[in-house]
């Protein structure tokens, strides 16, 4: 599932990113599959200890280098990483569906990453689409919260309060 700044383009301004973020809603136990991916697909590793990389991150980072288009490969697969997955939706490339998150998953996403960038990218998205279900985005960064131990909710609520 695509997030980051190329779905950011779905659903909120239109920028420059330079990457593509892919959640793969599997563990590290696949990353022998996703390496024989990578291999297929001819692409660059962007670091010399794979592995341990990918075991310290849960980031496989990689790079088409004819284009120098770089993708990281997420590895998760926790209830939310589940549920963002079965909510994920098909945008075609010609006849080619490939699945980015919803608008609220990536959201959420971007309130959990929390530079920046992802919270204008955030103010951008919740503008032009005013019809997000609130609900859903409160209910996750609360479970958030109580994991993390951090005030995601809160910020969350700031950032409505000062759109309106």
């Amino acid at each position: 599932m695509v997030i980051g700044g190329q779905a950011v383009l779905l659903y909120g301004e239109p920028r420059l990113t330079k990457d593509i973020d892919i959640t793969l809603g599997v563990g590290v136990d696949h990353l022998e599959e996703m390496k024989a991916v990578a291999d297929r697909l001819k692409l660059k590793y962007l670091t010399d200890k794979v592995d341990d990389f990918v075991k310290e991150t849960m980031v496989l980072p990689v790079i088409e280098e004819k284009s120098g288009i770089r993708v990281d490969f997420i590895f998760s697969f926790s209830p939310y990483e589940k549920q963002a997955l079965k909510r994920a939706r098909d945008v075609f490339f010609g006849k080619t569906p490939i699945k980015y998150a919803s608008l609220e998953d990536l959201v959420i996403h971007k309130i959990i990453a929390g530079r920046p960038r992802d919270i204008e990218d955030v103010e951008s998205i919740l503008l032009k689409n005013p019809e997000y279900d609130s609900r859903y985005i409160e209910k996750w960064l609360a479970e958030f919260d109580a994991a993390l131990e951090k005030k995601l909710g809160e910020a969350f609520s700031d950032l409505q309060r000062g759109l309106k």
